[in-house]
């Protein structure tokens, strides 16, 4: 069965894509989606002077606040309807993730299957309104307080109404972004979340070229820099690429059973467990707790206390406090959702109800105990992979003040979204191979 699918998987083409009509319809549906969103990062929000904006970004654009920008795909610095992007609705995920861990009801409700499932999803939904509102808030009383250069950065009279029109049209984008994701997930390919994030880096990417050979050209960077760049960006993806293909498999043995006449059983299997079993979660998760705080306080501008500089100043890119916040929020993070997506304690009972063993283990508690070790000795180097990723980046762009999107949380998003839609892809064009042989039985056992 094994080689049979191998062979399937090497037999993939263009041709068999042509015939997989279903698959065709998800990627045009994924496309489109993709489409709307980016038109929805063009359209700005009333009331906003872009010049002030620009201003601002030009003064304070760095560090949290650039990545924040980084991933909703410069919407942010644009002040479009999809300004805050997906992220509330990260942040409302992380809470409901870590309530799963500590409230006993929220617990058991997860445990319900899919209907628990459900009503998780909908308190999520209902807590994304709650932090997109005070965020909408906290950014129209910044624009309301800032002032640049060409005056005001609010031209519109009524603050009362701005603050109003700011918190519908912010809350409404983020709101229609979740939905948009939801239906990239259930109709379109691959995670919808990850796709929206990553479409708003890839649309940033030729600015950020463009900008870096700028620098080139005017003396600003010298040329054997950016061909280090080139061949560092390159190399990080190789990494990024093997890393994430990387697994320990555990042996996993199946006793004999005798069935009448016939013997069952007695045949072993693996079970795969990631270096990196948390993906690109963790500095998605960092960026979203750091980035709600700091984009509030960078808005108040020069206008606001002493203590507000003072604190963006702290978060700049580079900064030591920076990353040593950013990289202790990947490490937790890493830890937590690799506890959440791999339950050592059910996978030990499943394994006992199923007559699956590990050679050399006892069954049930002893089991559990082993995979946390395993567990816990992968999630380690997985969790030293993100923070290198993550933070060697940000003190080379630091010193050199190279565009934030060649930075080693941009890159591992943009490869490890792309390897899980193309290996959903696969999936899918398997699948229709082995409906394609399985009609193709039927009629040869239907003739005489």
């Amino acid at each position: 069965m094994a080689s049979a699918a191998e062979q399937l998987a090497a037999n993939l083409n263009f041709g068999v894509l042509a015939k997989a009509t279903d698959l065709k319809k998800r990627i045009g549906f994924t496309v489109m989606a993709l489409v709307v969103y980016r038109l929805g990062t063009w359209i700005p929000m009333p009331g906003v002077d872009p010049q002030a904006l620009a201003e601002l970004f030009r003064a304070s654009g760095g560090g949290l606040l650039g990545m924040f920008d980084m991933l909703a795909g410069g919407a942010l610095q644009r002040m479009t309807i999809f300004a805050l992007n997906i992220m509330p609705y990260i942040s409302a995920s992380i809470i409901m993730q870590l309530m799963t861990s500590v409230i006993p009801a929220v617990e058991a409700m997860k445990k319900e299957g899919e209907s628990g499932r459900k009503r998780i999803n909908q308190y999520t939904r209902y807590l994304t309104v709650l932090i997109a509102a005070f965020q909408s808030y906290g950014i129209a009383a910044g624009l309301l307080a800032m002032v640049g250069s060409h005056g005001p950065a609010v031209i519109m009279d009524n603050h009362w109404l701005f603050r109003f029109t700011t918190i519908v049209t912010l809350t409404g984008g983020t709101m229609f972004l979740m939905w948009l994701g939801e239906q990239i997930t259930a109709r379109g390919i691959g995670q919808g979340t990850s796709l929206l994030i990553m479409a708003g880096i890839v649309a940033q990417l030729p600015h950020a070229v463009a900008a870096t050979l700028e620098l080139g050209r005017t003396g600003a960077l010298p040329v054997l820099l950016i061909f280090g760049l080139l061949v560092m960006s390159i190399g990080v993806v190789a990494f990024i690429v093997y890393v994430e293909r990387a697994q320990r498999r555990i042996i996993v043995q199946y006793p004999k059973r005798q069935v009448g006449n016939k013997m069952y059983g007695g045949e072993s299997s693996h079970m795969p467990l990631k270096i990196n079993a948390s993906g690109v979660i963790p500095p998605i998760f960092a960026s979203s707790i750091l980035s709600m705080p700091l984009m509030l306080v960078s808005f108040s501008g020069a206008s606001g206390p002493e203590w507000v500089s003072t604190f963006t100043a702290w978060m700049g890119r580079g900064h030591p406090l920076y990353l040593a916040i950013y990289s202790l929020l990947i490490i937790f993070f890493a830890f937590f959702y690799a506890a959440v997506v791999f339950n050592t304690v059910d996978t030990a009972d499943n394994l006992k109800k199923y007559g699956g063993f590990i050679p050399g283990i006892r069954p049930g508690k002893n089991t559990a105990d082993y995979l946390d070790y395993v567990m816990a000795r992968l999630t380690v180097v997985g969790a030293a992979y993100l923070t290198v990723l993550s933070v060697l980046p940000e003190l080379l762009i630091a010193k050199w003040s190279l565009p934030f999107y060649f930075g080693g949380t941009s890159l591992l998003i943009v490869v490890t979204v792309t390897m899980d839609t193309v290996a959903q892809i696969q999936s899918h064009l398997l699948a229709h191979q082995y409906e394609g042989l399985i009609k193709r039985s039927r009629l040869r056992g239907r003739r005489p």
